[in-house]
């Protein structure tokens, strides 16, 4: 059944940097209409697993109840991923096996076209401090270029199991495109130790590069932690609390 505050705002939502359509989620705070309160915003990837287990691959994350049942809450917009395009949308480099990527443009969909849309149609807190950006395996991957590439807009960053391994030179990237507005970020970078001998590996040498630029970072590691969406929903209610630390 689905539940009574997610909406889907749309089933075609134009993409005009990519010439495509998706369907966009939206988890509303229960007291939103009469609150009259504004509300920080979440932005995920992969919104099929997010809410509901009839459109998840898997296990759903289940980021609705897990903030019903919290004190503080926010706006989560979820974003579909788009089938075959996902590797590529969720890549902003060139892959040989899967062609140059497209997640500048799909990040510019975010940033540019979706985020006002969700600005000015709902009462929402605008500001960078207010707005956050998650997701896992390669949605992973490109929140963490979100929070480095769009510094302006991203104030607070979740890394769930990172495909950092898609990209070796990683760290020296990150060094050259560190920008003054990333010094105001904060990270939360999650792992499972299950996940393959680089997942952990490169995700704490990323996490220490941060820490190192004196950077706010949270890390939390799982030894039994595998690669899988009921991993990424065990984590999340702790990825939230410290959203709202």
């Amino acid at each position: 059944m689905k539940a009574k505050n997610v909406w889907i705002i749309d089933k075609a939502f134009y993409m005009p940097q990519l010439n495509r359509w998706r369907r966009i989620w939206l988890y509303v705070p229960e007291d939103y209409a009469r609150s009259g309160k504004h509300y920080p915003v979440l932005y995920m990837h992969d919104g099929q697993n997010l809410f509901e287990q009839w459109s998840a691959f898997g296990d759903e994350w289940e980021v609705d109840e897990t903030i019903d049942a919290m004190k503080e809450k926010c706006f989560v917009v979820g974003i579909d991923n788009g089938g075959p395009h996902r590797l590529r949308e969720y890549n902003i480099h060139q892959h040989p096996d899967h062609g140059s990527g497209q997640g500048k443009q799909y990040m510019d969909f975010i940033v540019q076209t979706l985020k006002p849309y969700i600005d000015t149609t709902y009462r929402i807190l605008p500001e960078k401090e207010h707005t956050y950006i998650a997701g896992s395996s390669m949605g992973g991957l490109l929140s963490f270029y979100a929070g480095l590439l769009y510094p302006e807009t991203f104030g607070k960053t979740g890394v769930f199991s990172p495909s950092f391994w898609l990209h070796r030179d990683i760290i020296e990237e990150m060094a050259a495109s560190f920008k003054p507005a990333n010094e105001n970020q904060q990270w939360y970078f999650y792992a499972g130790e299950r996940e393959g001998e680089e997942m952990a590996e490169n995700t704490r040498k990323i996490a220490a590069s941060l820490r190192e630029k004196g950077l706010v970072v949270k890390e939390n590691y799982l030894q039994e932690g595998d690669h899988s969406e009921k991993n990424w929903r065990d984590q999340f209610p702790d990825f939230y609390q410290w959203l709202h630390s």
